[in-house]
């Protein structure tokens, strides 16, 4: 292969590539470009990204952007681990998440769907804030790193997944322990 086609092909390949500081903005317009039915897959592997206050390890996963007579239709499916920290004994663990999303990028205000996105006018569209709320969605309310996780002490604060600390674990200082009871 000669210099000006490898060189060639190296400059079309950093075309598709995603800007390292914005991964998740696309530029969209040759989509647009294209008849109703056109397809076009965006693959992502990203081993550290930070969308606002959700931290991704390990991002994979690929959207897939669909033409319509409405807008944009972009399928997306994705797999990442973020930290987290165990609401029982407070121990930072590694959790794995998994979301699908599909939403509408509208050509006109007339199309607009219920998330209301709408294609801009430079054709740039950005995932990130889709990424990121579609990943918290799947973050627990309460995580734990064990689901047998015991938790710390009451008294001590010794991590009782370590040693037992000795101390009693009844909780019953509240002063609606007495309606207990009643029962």
């Amino acid at each position: 292969m000669s210099c000006t086609v490898q060189a060639g092909l190296l400059d079309q390949r950093e075309k598709n590539m995603p800007s390292p500081r914005k991964p998740f903005r696309i530029n969209v317009g040759f989509i647009i470009a294209e008849e109703a039915g056109y397809s076009h897959k965006i693959p992502f592997e990203l081993e550290k990204v930070k969308l606002d206050d959700l931290e991704l390890h390990n991002l994979e996963g690929e959207a897939t952007i669909d033409r319509t007579p409405q807008g944009l239709l972009v399928l997306g499916k994705f797999s990442a681990d973020t930290k987290l920290d165990c609401v029982r004994c407070l121990k930072e663990f590694t959790h794995s998440l998994q979301w699908e999303f599909t939403e509408l990028y509208a050509f006109t205000k007339k199309s607009v769907s219920e998330s209301e996105l709408l294609v801009p006018d430079d054709a740039h569209i950005d995932l990130a804030p889709l990424i990121r709320e579609y990943a918290l969605l799947e973050v627990p309310i309460k995580p734990l790193h064990d689901p047998e996780c015991r938790g710390l002490c009451i008294e001590c604060g010794q991590d009782l997944n370590i040693k037992d600390c000795g101390h009693s674990q009844d909780t019953d200082d509240s002063p609606f322990s007495v309606l207990k009871n009643l029962l």
